[in-house]
C-alpha cells in the first residue's frame, strides 16, 4: 500500500479527497494484514525503546465522532502500552490561559524512545477558535507561524512528527451520532454541544483547509486518512507508522560491557 498518497500538498482541498477510499481492499483482507503490521511495529517500537535517542509524535485531529479514540484503541494496541503515552487535550483551563496556547503542549511531546499520540492537540487553537471567532485570522496566521517553529524544534531534538486528520462525510458523522443516541452503551459519548459542532460543518471545513495547507512541511507532514470505513483507517495508519518507524531506523544499542566470556551459573 502506498499510504504516502495520502499526504497532502500547500493547498488543501477537502471536497476533493475521499473520505470512503478502500484501496480496492476487502475488510477482512485488510484487517488480517494490519495484524501483519502489527507484528513488525511491535519489533520497531521495541527497538526505538531501547535505542533510546529518537521518539515519534503522531498528532490525530478529526470531527466530532471522526474515529480518534477508535484510532488509538485498535491501531496503538499492536504495540508495547509501556513506550506509548496518550494525551487527550480538553478544553483550556484558567491556568492553560494564562500562558500562550503552547505552554501546555510542550511538557506532553515525547522523550526519546517514546512514542506520544496527541488525541485532539495544538491544532484546536487553530480550528475551534477561529469557528468561534476566538481569534482573528491574522492571529490564525501568527498561530500557524509559531506551530511550524514548534515543530522544527522537535524535529531538530530527533522527534518525528506524524500527524493524521481523520476524514469523515457528514453522513459519516450523523450515523455515528445517531448511534451514540441509540445505543445505551454509547450514550455516555453523546455531547449535546456535538449537534452545535456539526451545523458548523462549512466553518470547520475553511478552518482545517487553512490549517493543513499552513503547516503542512517537510518535518511534519499532514496525512488527510478516508475515515469512513474504520477497518480502512486503521489498516492505512499502521502502514504509515510502520513506514516511519522504517525510516527511523532504530537500532538496539551496543551493550556497555564485555559479554564474550560471561554465562549464567546454577544458584
Amino acid at each position: 500500500m502506498d499510504s504516502k498518497r495520502y499526504r497532502v500538498g500547500k493547498k488543501v482541498n477537502l471536497s476533493k479527497l475521499p473520505t470512503d477510499d478502500t484501496g480496492k481492499l476487502s475488510r477482512e483482507d485488510s484487517e488480517a494484514e494490519t495484524l501483519e503490521i502489527g507484528l513488525e511495529l511491535a519489533k520497531l517500537q521495541d527497538r526505538l525503546y531501547a535505542e533510546s535517542k529518537q521518539s515519534l509524535l503522531v498528532v490525530l485531529q478529526a470531527r466530532d465522532a471522526g474515529g480518534k479514540d477508535g484510532t488509538v484503541k485498535h491501531v496503538f494496541e499492536l504495540i508495547n502500552p509501556q513506550g506509548v503515552i496518550v494525551t487527550n487535550f480538553k478544553v483550556p483551563n484558567e491556568e492553560d490561559l494564562k500562558h500562550d496556547f503552547l505552554w501546555r503542549i510542550h511538557p506532553h511531546t515525547p522523550a526519546a524512545g517514546m512514542i506520544a499520540v496527541f488525541n485532539r492537540s495544538y491544532y484546536e487553537d487553530v480550528l475551534v477558535t477561529r469557528v468561534h471567532d476566538l481569534i482573528s485570522d491574522k492571529e490564525a496566521e501568527q498561530r500557524f507561524k509559531h506551530i511550524r517553529h514548534f515543530e522544527d524544534l522537535l524535529a531538530s531534538r530527533g522527534t518525528r512528527i506524524l500527524k493524521l486528520y481523520l476524514h469523515i462525510s457528514s453522513e459519516e458523522q450523523r450515523e455515528r451520532l445517531q448511534e451514540r443516541l441509540d445505543d445505551p452503551e454509547k450514550n455516555w459519548k453523546f455531547n449535546p454541544s456535538d449537534l452545535k459542532e456539526r451545523a458548523r460543518w462549512p466553518e470547520y471545513t475553511s478552518a482545517y483547509e487553512d490549517a493543513l495547507s499552513a503547516t503542512s512541511t517537510d518535518a511534519a507532514p499532514w496525512y488527510v486518512i478516508p475515515a469512513d470505513h474504520k477497518w480502512y483507517r486503521n489498516r492505512v495508519i499502521a502502514t504509515l507508522l510502520l513506514d516511519t518507524l522504517r525510516e527511523m531506523n532504530p537500532q538496539y544499542p551496543e551493550p556497555e560491557f564485555d559479554l564474550t566470556n560471561v554465562a549464567v551459573g546454577a544458584i
